[in-house]
C-alpha cells in the first residue's frame, strides 16, 4: 500500500492513499492535534467529497478499532511463515490468579519463552505493554511463541 505524505504549511500533515475499488482516503494532522478523515470525490480525486472531523479521543477510537484485528492477522500470517512460531489469543478469567495485577508479575517471558505482544481490553488495543500494565478479568492477552510456551503462559494465567 503506498501512502503518500504531503506537508502542508501551517496546518499539518496529510496521508493518503488509493483503495483497491479505486477510492482515494486521507488524514490530514494538524499541529493542534485534530485529524481530519478525508474521502475523496471518485471522478475527481482532488476534491473531497467528505470530511469527517475527529478529535484525539475518536481518533485512538478509530485507530483501536481498525488496528485490533490487524494485529492479530499479521501476527498470524508471520508463524505461518515462521515454522514452529504461533500466537494465541489467551483471555484472562475474572477470577484469574493475575486479574488486577501488574503483568510482569506472572513472568511469563522468563518463566516460558513466549512473549506477550498486545492485550486487546473492551475492544482497545495495548501493544507492546509494559510490566507495569495491570491486568484485568476479561483481557485478551496476544501470545507468541511455541506450542508448548504458548500452553504454558494460559496455564499461568488459569491457574497461577
Amino acid at each position: 500500500m503506498d501512502v503518500e505524505q504531503t506537508v502542508l504549511p501551517g496546518i499539518g500533515l496529510r496521508h493518503e492513499f488509493t483503495t483497491r475499488s479505486g477510492r482515494r482516503i486521507g488524514v490530514v494532522s494538524h499541529r493542534t492535534g485534530r485529524r481530519d478523515l478525508v474521502i475523496y470525490d471518485p471522478d475527481d480525486p482532488d476534491r473531497a467529497c467528505e470530511t469527517v472531523k475527529l478529535n484525539d479521543e475518536e481518533a485512538d477510537a478509530l485507530v483501536e478499532l481498525l488496528g485490533a484485528p490487524r494485529i492479530v492477522q499479521r501476527l498470524n500470517a508471520l508463524h505461518r511463515e515462521v515454522e514452529g512460531l504461533v500466537s494465541v489469543q489467551l483471555p484472562i478469567a475474572p477470577g484469574s490468579p493475575y486479574a488486577g495485577r501488574p503483568m510482569g508479575e506472572a513472568q511469563v517471558r522468563t518463566r516460558t519463552g513466549a512473549s506477550i505482544v498486545a492485550v486487546v481490553r473492551a475492544g482497545h488495543v495495548f501493544a507492546s505493554p509494559a510490566p507495569d500494565f495491570v491486568l484485568s478479568g476479561d483481557d485478551i492477552v496476544v501470545v507468541v511463541g511455541s506450542e508448548d510456551s504458548t500452553a504454558a503462559v494460559a496455564d499461568i494465567f488459569a491457574s497461577g
